[in-house]
């Protein structure tokens, strides 16, 4: 006599491996950012709501979302069976990382508008577009709004460069 009640030991969900490290992560990330808010100095001016109110809800909501994570993978992750038999697209995770390296490289000696538009030109190329000159306008106007938006109405240089310098020279002698 069989019992209906019984399992298939294989039909049960295993843990997904990278799922977990993923969920993991981000809360080991979360703890991180909440040992790290406790050690900002807060002066007793303030009465409730001071420089540790944001980053502490945010590393509660990375908390949060760490052990959803974590729950999800334990249940065998979030892949559908369909993607389980797609294949990475490979050439566009280059594109990103090489735009991203660049960034980097680049924000020093070029300036932030001339870094944020290849990091732009190559993420757009990485999702399939193939328009280099549109993607690099598109590109510029955020990094110049971003870039003239910290500048003059937070008062901080997020990396200027001869880009940078040559339209405050010239937006300089036409406000003069």
């Amino acid at each position: 006599m069989t019992s209906g009640s019984q399992e298939d030991p294989a039909a049960r969900p295993r843990p997904a491996i990278g799922e977990t490290i993923i969920g993991a992560g981000v809360l080991v990330l979360a703890i991180v950012m909440f040992w790290q808010t406790m050690s900002i100095p807060v002066s007793p001016i303030y009465a409730k709501v001071g420089p540790t109110v944001v980053p502490m809800m945010t590393a509660a909501a990375l908390g949060m979302l760490g052990v959803l994570l974590l729950i999800d993978a334990w249940q065998g992750g979030w892949q559908t069976e369909e993607e389980k038999s797609v294949t990475p697209d490979r050439a566009a995770l280059l594109w990103t990382i090489a735009g991203l390296v660049l960034n980097v490289a680049l924000i020093g000696p070029a300036g932030f508008t001339i870094a944020s538009i290849i990091l732009f030109v190559c993420v757009a190329r990485g999702f399939g577009s193939k328009a280099i000159v549109r993607d690099a306008l598109i590109g510029a106007a955020f990094a110049l709004i971003a870039y003239f938006g910290f500048a003059t109405t937070l008062g901080i240089n997020i990396g200027s460069g001869w880009l940078e310098t040559t339209i405050e020279r010239v937006i300089g002698v036409e406000g003069s």
